[in-house]
């Protein structure tokens, strides 16, 4: 039988990679991490696929009861993760220590979904202060993820755990805090539909992002969802990316894509994870997208910024 890893003390954050082959070694690296956390009776948070939470509840037995479990596909959106995460971790405000599984990229994954995991995977790792007693493991399944996940695994998680050891990641990359979406985004297509705006000009953007909605046949509601957010986003462009911009729209793998580009710059690398609050409301219009949005991609360096939103059809 396959062996779990072996089990380590708990000490501070810690934000692990497990590696893993099969089904019963998935099973036996994270049914061994919770029954750590239930032993000790700390909280514990699962983070992946419905199966995979079958699967979990059936080998954990009566010890299931003391798991939260949600479904990765409900929480879709890969920046959306980290709110959930930082919910968990607030909600146990003093807790000895706390315990996570979140499994974010699967084969179902479109490529761009797998970019924006990865840069997602990248930020947990200035998510958390070093103390919080917070431990994280995310899986990755050697048998259906390419070798340049599993390669970009090592290097955005400082831990890599396998069926046979825990060590320090050799490859690990921290994430440049200094520019964090300074990252080339795939080529919009040259027949993009486009328009400009500068103020004065929200309600024509509206109108026209929605006439685009019509024609790529978007539902009803998911296509007053990318209005709104892209009125959100372009506002912030009037406000803070030089008072004009461009928006573009195309398809792309089942979704509609709505691009806006202006001559901001993005630094914060939590923009749009992080709920705002009523005292410091910056990053609001990219909150709201990601609610809204399926997908929301950053490119951002001092030459400009395109904030590219994603709506399957």
């Amino acid at each position: 039988m396959t062996q779990a890893p072996p089990e380590r003390a708990a000490s501070g954050y810690r934000h692990e990679a497990f590696l893993y082959s099969g089904t019963a070694e998935f099973l036996a690296g994270t049914t061994s991490f919770i029954r750590r956390a239930v032993r000790a009776g700390d909280p514990v948070l699962v983070i992946v696929s419905a199966p995979k939470i079958e699967f979990i509840r059936r080998e954990l037995g009566s010890d299931a009861e003391h798991v939260s479990f949600t479904d990765m596909a409900r929480v879709g959106n890969p920046a959306r993760i980290i709110a959930t995460w930082r919910e968990f971790v607030e909600e146990h405000t003093g807790a000895r220590q706390l315990w996570g599984i979140g499994e974010p990229i699967y084969p179902e994954r479109s490529p761009a979904e797998v970019a924006e995991c990865q840069l997602h995977e990248a930020l947990l790792n200035v998510a958390f202060d070093a103390d919080t007693p917070f431990s994280l493991l995310c899986p990755y399944d050697l048998e259906a993820l390419t070798g340049d996940v599993i390669d970009e695994a090592q290097r955005t998680h400082p831990f890599v755990v396998s069926s046979a050891a825990r060590q320090a990641a050799s490859s690990f990359q921290p994430p440049d805090v200094a520019g964090p979406f300074a990252r080339q985004l795939s080529a919009r297509p040259a027949d993009a539909a486009q328009m400009a705006f500068e103020t004065g000009d929200l309600g024509r953007l509206r109108s026209f992002l929605a006439g685009q909605a019509t024609l790529a046949g978007l539902d009803e509601e998911p296509a007053a969802a990318l209005v709104m957010a892209l009125n959100e986003i372009a506002t912030n462009s009037l406000r803070h990316g030089g008072g004009q911009g461009e928006v573009y729209v195309w398809h792309d793998h089942g979704s509609l894509v709505c691009e806006v580009s202006d001559q901001g710059h993005i630094t914060s690398p939590l923009v749009g994870r992080l709920r705002p609050t009523l005292d410091h409301g910056f990053g609001a219009g990219l909150w709201l997208a990601n609610q809204l949005c399926d997908l929301v991609q950053i490119h951002s360096s001092a030459n400009g910024t395109a904030i590219r939103v994603y709506q399957h059809l």
